[in-house]
């Protein structure tokens, strides 16, 4: 476990940035100018540090945040999870769309400091946890808004049965996919799609064709 000031790091190493499809949203994220986007996952487990997830913009992430952005509705005075929170950037949608509450959800510690972090810059409020709650009963969750989090066979698997089970008793749920792997092959109906603009640094494109999926 590393000895470095989450919230500390974060400052140090990010720069504030606004995502290409989501310019309302303001993140501290990593790029060419500061030192996190040099460093190797090698090198970040040598400082006991995990893959900073949160420091980057995911397109499945705007895409969602785009979406709940143009359709305020489906969060308006609704209480909202977003779970797999990163850097919060659907989450602060959500707030920004009039959601009565968020609760992030991401088990790194960082993400949480980036969470609350980015929250502050964006004049919101969310609540913010590191708890494992897939497989959790529903907490009071309207809404579950799930970016980007179908790259790895296991996770995704946990989550499609957890999150069916959350829209059987009458949840909402919603998934920004750019086309990774394990997205469900069924149980999903697709509500739009975006161009969205990324790096090669992080993609093998510069432009990820990304959907908004509702849970079916």
């Amino acid at each position: 476990m590393t000895s470095q000031d989450p919230a500390a790091f974060i400052r140090a190493n990010t720069a504030l940035h606004e995502p290409p499809l989501v310019p309302e949203v303001k993140l501290h994220l990593a790029s060419e100018i500061v030192p996190i986007w040099q460093m190797t996952e090698e090198e970040l487990e040598k400082s006991g540090l995990p893959p900073p997830f949160w420091a980057f913009a995911w397109a499945g992430g705007q895409a969602l945040s785009r979406y709940i952005l143009d359709h305020p509705e489906v969060v308006r005075g609704k209480r909202v999870l977003d779970f797999g929170s990163g850097s919060g950037m659907i989450g602060i949608a959500a707030m920004k769309a009039n959601a009565a509450s968020v609760l992030a959800a991401d088990i790194d510690i960082f993400a949480a400091a980036s969470i609350r972090l980015n929250a502050e810059v964006n004049g919101v409020s969310l609540n913010v946890t590191t708890d494992d709650i897939v497989g959790s009963p529903n907490l009071g969750w309207d809404v579950i808004l799930i970016g980007d989090m179908c790259y790895e066979r296991p996770l995704a698997e946990r989550i499609e049965k957890w999150v069916h089970s959350l829209v059987d008793g009458g949840a909402t749920a919603l998934i920004g996919d750019p086309g990774r792997t394990y997205l469900p092959k069924s149980g999903l109906e697709k509500l739009i799609s975006y161009a969205v603009k990324t790096t090669r640094e992080l993609e093998d494109t510069d432009v990820r064709n990304t959907s908004v999926w509702r849970v079916i």
